[in-house]
């Protein structure tokens, strides 16, 4: 079992709760090392003066606030000495609708659990309470010598703590976006066809349709270039739809959407190439009684490039089994 990020109380009116946080999230980012081109040698960052050129041991080294020509030293304990102490307890200031708190204020996600059986009840009691009336609690606490902003809300029958964003630190979109829409607005009929096309595309949540599909394109690349083979490059971005074009592009994107197999009957050029190229696959076989579903996502799309499976690039794990399997 994981350990907890951070140990206290939740407390809310004269409630106290004992309980753990726990990080809710993981990153599949694949990491890539530094090497000199044509070598093997590893690239290493080193705190380098940049008058003499040496080295700077991490001891010798203070902050410098550049306060306008001149800089503020700060020494490392000089800012321990000011930081506010670990925070025991997280006590609710207030329950707010969540639908007040806007997305934006969202940043990181934690599961909170009780720290022993006979807190069960309590913590049960809370998140039925959040659950039913749509509330989320919001507090603020220190974790790491960092003060956050929290709200707690059920989610799925456990308690879960979102670290927000201070207001302060929500930008402005009309100081960082040059030409913003302003006046600018279609016309009834653009903006009921966008609406028929947003019901045409409408789906139900479900985050297991969904993959990282450039981890996996770079995890594939990895292994072709193993094995000494090619990959297929990415298609071109589309071109921008021009306002001469949108009525056009809105009319055929919702016949598209609304075909039985959602491609609008798009046999076109692209497909009769495709079609073509048909016959290439009956010159790769795979291996008799090969078990497919053993095979990791990289290997099945080596196969498929082999055997110039089309469309590859989009396919699940199980897509490119299927495919596989009929060629």
């Amino acid at each position: 079992m994981a350990r907890p990020v951070w140990a206290g109380n939740l407390s809310f009116g004269l409630v106290s709760l004992p309980v753990g946080l726990y990080t809710a999230t993981d990153s599949h980012t694949i990491r890539f090392h530094q090497l000199q081109r044509g070598t093997s040698d590893r690239i290493r960052n080193r705190r380098v003066n940049e008058r003499t050129g040496e080295e700077v041991g991490l001891s010798d080294i203070v902050k410098g606030y550049d306060a306008g020509g001149e800089y503020v030293l700060v020494e490392p304990k000089e800012l321990d000495e000011i930081a506010p102490g670990r925070s025991q307890t997280l006590e609710m200031a207030g329950f707010v609708d969540l639908d007040e708190v806007e997305p934006i204020f969202f940043d990181k996600t934690y599961y909170l659990g009780p720290r022993g059986k006979e807190y069960e009840k309590v913590y049960s009691l809370l998140e039925q309470a959040l659950s039913r009336t749509g509330k989320a609690g919001i507090a603020t606490f220190v974790m790491r010598q960092h003060e956050y902003l929290v709200a707690v809300k059920a989610e799925d029958g456990l308690l879960t703590l979102h670290t927000l964003h201070w207001a302060d630190e929500i930008r402005n979109p009309e100081d960082q976006i040059d030409g913003l829409p302003g006046k600018a607005r279609g016309t009834a009929k653009e903006v009921r066809m966008a609406e028929q096309l947003i019901e045409a595309l409408a789906m139900k949540w479900d985050p297991e349709q969904f993959h990282d599909t450039f981890q996996e394109k770079v995890a594939a690349l990895i292994e072709a270039k193993k094995a000494g083979e090619t990959v297929e490059k990415a298609e071109p971005a589309a071109e921008p739809t021009g306002a001469v074009d949108l009525m056009e592009a809105l009319r055929a994107s919702v016949e598209r959407a609304r075909s039985p197999k959602g491609d609008g009957g798009k046999a076109t050029a692209s497909g009769k190439a495709a079609a073509k190229k048909a016959p290439a696959k009956k010159r790769v076989r795979a291996k008799p009684k090969e078990d497919l579903g053993s095979l990791s996502k990289a290997d099945l799309y080596k196969k498929a490039a082999a055997a110039n499976v089309s469309g590859r690039s989009h396919m699940t794990r199980d897509d490119l089994v299927e495919a596989l399997s009929s060629a």
